[in-house]
């Protein structure tokens, strides 16, 4: 398997074992529709290996460790299982280790399928694979995303309560196996997790962090961001997963000069692979989760120029970035336009949820606005962006789209 590939299971019990040349702690989570545990209980590993339908197998130090699911007694509710592995060594990172996670029948120990997870660096956790609930039909996608504050960074991303309070502490904090609450993993919390107790945003590689304390979230109404500032679009503790509208608008920077500007929006794939892009030429892609308003050729007028509309909810499960970028066709330079912004609405409310007014402009003809990244807790995240780029057509875009996911 490949990131982001998926295939129907053929078997009701399946077990997922992770192997490499040093020995890895592998746990699972039973995920609901809101992408979090449904309580700690839900978190399965070498210290609580049993659960609704998910069991923890330990190799016993001579063979892999695997969870195993039986999806006929996964409660209803649940709609995911993670699987998620890191080293057992403390400070041990992915670097040089290439983990191999292999998909059997329980029953059988047929191979059903294998994924090593590609590029890993300074990782120390990883969630590998997930088995998911799809129209009634049990899947299993390869993920391979890494974390660099260990099990500690997962648990807490999918609302696992992780316990601080022996961090202080000059005797018990060091202890691998903590008896009463539920610990990250048996190394690891040692060093990795305690610095960053405020979970870092697990989106697929960004070249930069967002600046800023902590991640912003829906709950306070309308969020403003600066270049590079991130928020989780998640309101109520409940991930937004439905229509939305990314408008965009500009105008002249001098009076009576119009100025033809095209927003477009490109969809990429877990390894940035080139799916698709919406734009004034093609105005729906992805079967009609995305749609473009169509052309604005001149930016004048109150509100957005021009409107793309995302069906978050629909979106294949292919796509896991979205670059929003608007363009010059005709070669006027940015510096020639004036309250250029993107903003989010709800498509059902018309409330404007986030904003980001661009600045500052440079001498070149297009620019990356914002863009949106599905997290594998199912929520999705909005980052500024305003980054400038020599390009007079989307489709120049898409290179220097993809390195900035």
């Amino acid at each position: 398997m490949t990131p982001g590939s998926n295939i129907p299971l053929t078997a009701a019990r399946v077990a997922v074992d992770v192997a490499a040349p040093v020995r890895l702690d592998v746990s699972g989570l039973l995920l609901g529709a809101n992408g979090k545990v449904r309580s700690d209980d839900d978190f399965i590993f070498y210290n609580q290996p049993a659960g609704p339908g998910v069991t923890y197998r330990s190799g016993g130090g001579s063979a892999p460790d695997a969870i195993v699911v039986d999806t006929a007694a996964v409660p209803a509710g649940v709609e995911k299982i993670v699987v998620t592995a890191s080293p057992d060594a403390a400070g041990q990172t992915f670097q040089g280790i290439e983990p191999t996670a292999t998909l059997r029948d329980a029953d059988g120990g047929q191979v059903l399928a294998t994924f090593t997870p590609p590029q890993l660096g300074t990782e120390t956790a990883l969630v590998v694979i997930e088995i998911y609930l799809r129209n009634g039909q049990w899947k299993a996608r390869a993920v391979g995303q890494g974390y660099a504050n260990g099990l500690a960074g997962i648990a807490t991303d999918f609302g696992v309560s992780v316990d601080e309070e022996p961090a202080p502490a000059a005797a018990p904090a060091p202890a691998a196996q903590a008896p009463a609450p539920v610990p990250p993993a048996p190394a690891p919390a040692a060093a990795p997790p305690a610095p960053p107790m405020p979970p870092a945003p697990p989106s697929a590689p960004p070249a930069a962090p967002p600046v800023g304390t902590g991640k912003i979230n829906l709950d306070k109404g309308r969020v403003s961001l600066q270049k590079n500032q991130t928020v989780s679009l998640v309101k109520g503790g409940r991930p937004l997963l439905s229509q939305v509208k990314m408008g965009l608008g500009w105008e002249p920077a001098y009076r009576g000069k119009d100025i033809d500007l095209d927003a477009s929006v490109i969809a990429y794939g877990p390894q940035r692979n080139h799916i698709d892009s919406c734009y004034f030429g093609k105005l729906s892609i992805v079967n009609g989760a995305i749609k473009h308003s169509g052309d604005n050729l001149t930016g004048e007028g109150a509100g957005d120029d021009e409107v793309i509309v995302v069906d978050l909810g629909r979106l294949p499960a292919e796509v896991s970035g979205l670059v929003f970028t608007v363009n010059s066709f005709s070669g006027q330079k940015f510096t020639e336009v004036a309250k250029a912004y993107c903003r989010l609405i709800d498509a059902a409310s018309g409330e404007e949820l986030v904003r980001f007014d661009l600045t500052t402009a440079e001498p070149q003809t297009g620019v990356m606005m914002a863009k949106l990244i599905r997290q594998f807790s199912g929520e999705w995240e909005m980052t500024a962006m305003g980054e400038f780029v020599k390009s007079r057509t989307v489709r120049g875009m898409v290179k220097p789209a993809a390195q900035a996911l």
